[in-house]
């Protein structure tokens, strides 16, 4: 998918980040009309784009996205409604982590089962070593996140590109959205294959210095995440319905 270059950079963003509903909506990490995607607005310092309340992901449109503040309030000249408490986590991630242009958090079903298994994501799979030391875990603390428990969740999450909300779901987080969705890809996949490897009593764990080994392979020493894999998401999107791109 090749974008028009006269669009503003705003415009563009809302494209990618429709895309990232409509692919997750395609994955089925959609959870009713709950859950959010949220993106920063290029040159507008604490204003971010998110998912109106009450639609699903696969209606999520470029036009449909709303604009916030970092408290999850809705800018003036919109209509629609912002889940207060769902963008709470993000605001906080968001105001925490300069890099986090896009914060991702979903309630797949392995993920969650994961996030209750007391020793959390294990090194079973090539896709879970990529998480080895890059990992944080946020204790479950009911469903409003307080100004408080955002400073333990910042903290949890700390330098990590993603983290297991315990008895809840996955967060990642991306410098762009192309990166916070491969990440999160990944994870759910690891999560996919801990929850059907469990059902053996025989399971093979590598050596420790294969794992770390791995880890810091796989990690790349930084290098940002789902610059080659996005285009082809995209064109796949626009194979099945471009309509994300009104």
């Amino acid at each position: 998918m090749s974008l028009d270059h006269s669009l503003s950079s705003e415009r563009i963003v809302r494209i990618h980040l429709a895309a990232c509903y409509r692919l997750c909506a395609l994955n089925q990490w959609d959870d009713l009309i709950y859950t959010h995607i949220s993106a920063a607005v290029p040159g507008e310092p604490d204003h971010y784009l998110i998912n109106p309340f009450g639609m699903q992901f696969d209606e999520i449109t470029a036009s449909s996205l709303l604009k916030v503040n970092v408290q999850g309030e809705l800018l003036p000249g919109q209509s629609g409604m912002v889940n207060p408490t769902g963008f709470a986590i993000h605001g906080a991630i968001h105001r925490a982590r300069t890099d986090a242009q896009c914060v991702m958090h979903l309630h797949n079903t392995a993920g969650i089962a994961v996030s209750a298994q007391r020793d959390g994501l294990l090194p079973l799979s090539q896709h879970a070593m990529r998480f080895m030391g890059h990992l944080g875990y946020h204790d479950y603390e009911g469903l409003a996140l307080t100004e408080s428990e955002g400073v333990r969740l910042v903290a949890n999450l700390s330098s990590y590109p993603a983290m297991l909300l315990r008895n809840h779901g996955t967060l990642t987080v991306g410098r762009t959205i192309a990166e916070a969705y491969v990440v999160m890809a990944t994870l759910i996949k690891a999560c996919e294959i801990q929850v059907a490897a469990l059902s053996s009593p025989n399971l093979i764990t590598p050596e420790p210095r294969i794992i770390e080994k791995a880890a810091a392979d796989l990690h790349a020493l930084g290098a940002e995440e789902g610059t080659l894999e996005w285009p082809a998401l995209l064109r796949k999107l626009d194979r099945i319905d471009p309509s994300y791109k009104q």
